[in-house]
């Protein structure tokens, strides 16, 4: 097994996936990339330049393809898989009546069975490098608690953390760390997106005219790395997260009035 460390980060092509692929491969680290987007991550590749990187196309959905993509990660890395990243993950605001049922299934395949998966898949290759390897979900500050327009969003959110307080018992013995990201609303071409297909306004728009602020990307990537190096077991990202972690452990009631009181979507990431 090679010396030099490993990560496979879905989602590599563009936002949350590629700053934490920069951040990692500035340090050493060799970087494995997996997505659907050839060309986000073929430019991912362009910004690390260094020659230690690895794309592998593939849909989260598939279980059989995320075997294939990690064996053939680990082989280019040298035969080792310290840190797996489920970073690949699709927005869904509004309210829950307008919501498709195509929406609904799309968001929780990718978000939740897609992290299933992922963990399942990696486990061997995080055995083979333990003690001190990591599995790192991309939760998101809707997973904190349950916000007006993004129900379901929050769902696939609240159940990633689940997986990851699950998997951090569960992989203990065996050396391996499960950590989770929770970060709000971050610099990323997802904001530009609609929250869902009955609106036309970008999420941007929305987060924007709430007075809500946008987080830089840099700084997902280094909450990624302290949590990798670190034993925290969820590590929030950005004002409204750590606002929402607060609320909810000392004043939930308080935050559940604004709840009430608020219809906008704070679905984060």
């Amino acid at each position: 097994m090679t010396q030099k460390k490993a990560i496979f980060i879905t989602g590599g092509g563009s936002g949350i996936g590629r700053a934490i692929a920069l951040y990692f491969a500035e340090r050493g680290w060799f970087v494995g990339l997996g997505d659907v987007d050839v060309a986000g991550m073929k430019e991912t590749e362009r910004l690390i330049a260094n020659g230690f990187c690895y794309s592998h196309k593939f849909d989260v959905r598939d279980r059989a393809a995320w075997d294939e993509a990690l064996a053939a990660f680990a082989t280019a890395a040298g035969g080792r898989i310290d840190v797996m990243v489920n970073n690949a993950g699709i927005p869904l605001g509004g309210v829950l009546a307008e919501n498709t049922v195509a929406e609904i299934e799309r968001c929780l395949d990718i978000n939740l069975k897609g992290v299933l998966f992922g963990a399942q898949a990696a486990y061997p290759h995080l055995q083979k490098s333990a003690p001190g390897s990591c599995l790192l979900n991309t939760s998101s500050a809707a997973g904190i608690f349950g916000t007006a327009g993004s129900s379901v969003y929050s769902a696939t959110k609240f159940g990633v953390r689940a997986i990851t307080e699950a998997l951090d018992g569960e992989w203990a013995e065996d050396g391996i760390k499960s950590r989770s990201l929770m970060p709000s609303f971050i610099d990323t071409p997802l904001l530009k997106h609609a929250p869902n297909a009955a609106t036309n306004q970008a999420i941007e728009t929305i987060v924007r005219d709430a007075g809500l602020e946008i987080t830089p990307v840099l700084e997902v990537a280094q909450a990624a790395w302290d949590a990798v190096h670190g034993e925290k077991l969820h590590t929030t990202v950005g004002p409204t997260a750590k606002r929402l972690a607060f609320g909810s452990r000392w004043m939930p009631e308080r935050l559940r009035r604004q709840m009430k009181n608020s219809r906008r979507p704070l679905v984060g990431r």
